[in-house]
């Protein structure tokens, strides 16, 4: 039998003190009845003895403290998973929030999960193709991989966002792929772009979308990208599908966690931020990868805005440490208009080497790669000379490694939101922007791969 308690003494902010409880425990889900028989949800965050601080789900507007009643449940949140939550929109709690049907779960699964053991990991190894050539061609995403976004206020993250959902796939593969999409404290104009757009373009199909708006309750945005990574969970490790998890925004996460933090009155880390930040980020970042024996993985694309574009942070501080890489988002190359404005010299994919090649991109990839880089990096060195000095003071070459920086940043960067380009596409205008110089210059491409590719692009 269920016990209740009229033991409410206080309550501060999101946060409510119960005295006198026996048998309750950390994580437990509990229920609040009010005097109008009215019902909020509530989890307990800490037990000291007979004592229960416990987080309002709702707010706790028009509560009469000494006529509430509060139930422990017995259970932490859970969701009920099944096949039928593709094509669903649910809120941060895991409800269905699209005036659909109640899902009918197979199954009650525990947001928090179990991490997955190291020994029992594989190696993230197979190439997923985004279409988006400055990720594709120089910063690939492996199957199985963490790759975080890191952008700035006002730039276009939920473009590039919806893109990358729109377009993803795993080539050469008959698994069935799936997206999960976890909107964190979004605005109601954020929320409905990403719907509408997801079933204008038909994603939504294969895709489960969580949204978690601004206005709601710091334990639901807390909650939001544990119960989008449970719903991955089922569709990797139960139904063997390739699921790339995508989770926007990671700041508004980080915030909700410090808010509950400062009204537990815990000391806090750098910036305000609860000093156990890095673990609770990396209990959500080390629930993606690929587990021996099963078909299924979950890759992860976390998204966070750096507050003030400032890298060293905490928020992306901590992401870079525990993530394998970074795509940057440029303030100066969406001022000019490139779209996305991926900044690809700072931008980083630890694992790329490991999904590029014969048999999984094309022969050529590393070395084009390699030359891109190399040669966009001494284009903008020879602009900022160019800005010093004046044009005429730069060699030919450097003219011609100046011009082509600028058509890099036109042509490879700049496609636009709506273009999806194969990986053959990619590498084909990556060479198309080499045959700019000289065959001397390019000393990173063997030349049987010039013989055979750049001959090809100069017919």
């Amino acid at each position: 039998m269920i016990k209740e308690y009229k033991t409410i003494r206080e309550v501060a902010g999101p946060l409510m003190l119960v005295k006198q409880v026996s048998n309750v425990t950390y994580g437990e889900l509990g229920e609040i009845e009010l005097q109008n028989g009215e019902r909020r949800r509530c989890k307990v965050l800490e037990v000291n003895g007979t004592d229960a601080i416990v987080q309002l789900f709702e707010s706790s507007a028009g509560m009469n403290l000494a006529e509430s009643k509060v139930r422990f449940l017995g259970t932490g949140i859970e969701f009920g998973v099944s096949p039928d939550i593709l094509g669903r929109v649910f809120d941060g709690l895991g409800r269905p929030i699209d005036n659909g049907v109640p899902v009918i779960a197979e199954k009650m699964m525990d947001i928090n999960g179990v991490p997955m053991n190291p020994a029992a990991r594989d190696y993230p190894s197979e190439f997923i193709q985004t279409g988006v050539s400055a990720i594709d061609g120089l910063n690939t995403l492996v199957r199985g991989q963490k790759l975080p976004v890191f952008s700035g206020s006002g730039l276009p993250h939920a473009n590039l966002a919806a893109q990358i959902a729109r377009q993803a796939k795993v080539r050469n593969s008959d698994s069935k792929f799936a997206v999960v999409f976890a909107a964190v404290g979004i605005t109601f104009e954020e929320a409905d772009f990403f719907i509408s757009d997801f079933k204008k373009t038909g994603a939504i199909d294969r895709t489960v979308l969580f949204i978690n708006l601004s206005s709601d309750p710091a334990i639901a945005r807390i909650s939001t990208p544990r119960v989008a990574l449970t719903a991955a969970e089922y569709l990797a490790f139960d139904l063997d599908m390739h699921v790339l998890v995508i989770i926007t925004d990671i700041t508004n996460y980080a915030e909700a966690c410090r808010e509950v933090s400062a009204a537990r009155k815990e000391v806090p880390g750098r910036r305000g931020y609860p000093g156990y930040m890095y673990t609770d980020l990396a209990t959500m970042y080390e629930r993606a990868g690929r587990r021996k024996g099963s078909n299924g993985s979950i890759t992860m694309i976390p998204i966070l805005t750096m507050p003030e574009d400032d890298k060293t942070h905490p928020i992306p501080d901590l992401t870079g440490y525990i993530t394998e890489g970074q795509i940057i988002l440029s303030r100066e190359l969406y001022k000019k208009g490139i779209t996305p404005p991926i900044d690809v010299l700072p931008s980083l994919s630890r694992l790329k080497d490991k999904g590029i090649g014969d048999g999984k991109t094309r022969e050529d990839h590393a070395s084009t790669m390699n030359q891109l880089f190399a040669c966009y990096a001494r284009g903008k060195e020879a602009k900022e000379l160019m800005v010093i000095l004046g044009e005429a003071a730069l060699t030919p070459i450097d003219r011609i490694y100046a011009k082509f920086a600028d058509e890099f940043e036109e042509k490879y960067v700049n496609q636009g939101y709506n273009t999806n380009r194969t990986i053959e596409e990619t590498l084909d205008i990556g060479w198309e922007l080499l045959s700019m110089f000289p065959k001397s210059e390019l000393k990173r491409i063997k030349e049987s791969m010039y013989d055979k590719y750049m001959k090809k692009d100069k017919k």
